[in-house]
């Protein structure tokens, strides 16, 4: 008989919905800290960065599913910054980041 492995946390639904909520939610706090588009995308930035922090140790000591809602809304939320600083780059001409 082959003896079966079972993984301490399994990744559920309920575990990605919450950490894409709990994601957004500090994404959004933090995006309106901003001022102006430099301060939404250094925010954004910001908050992604600790957002994936989390996700590494929830990776490695937690739930497994709440770490991938974070990742996976953290990088929309990089993605709408980076896309919201292209377009302000487009219009104006001039790198609104510095």
């Amino acid at each position: 008989m082959r003896p079966s492995y079972r993984e301490p946390y399994p990744v559920t639904g309920a575990g990605v919905a919450t950490g894409a909520v709990t994601a957004f939610v500090w994404l959004l706090l933090f995006g309106l800290l901003g001022r102006d588009v430099a301060g939404y995308a250094w925010w954004t930035l910001l908050a992604g960065g600790l957002a994936w922090l989390a996700a590494a140790v929830l990776v490695r000591h937690g739930d497994r599913g709440v770490a991938t809602g974070v990742a996976i809304v953290t990088a929309g939320g990089w993605s709408i910054a980076a896309a919201v600083v292209a377009v302000r780059w487009a219009q104006s001409g001039d790198w609104p980041l510095w």
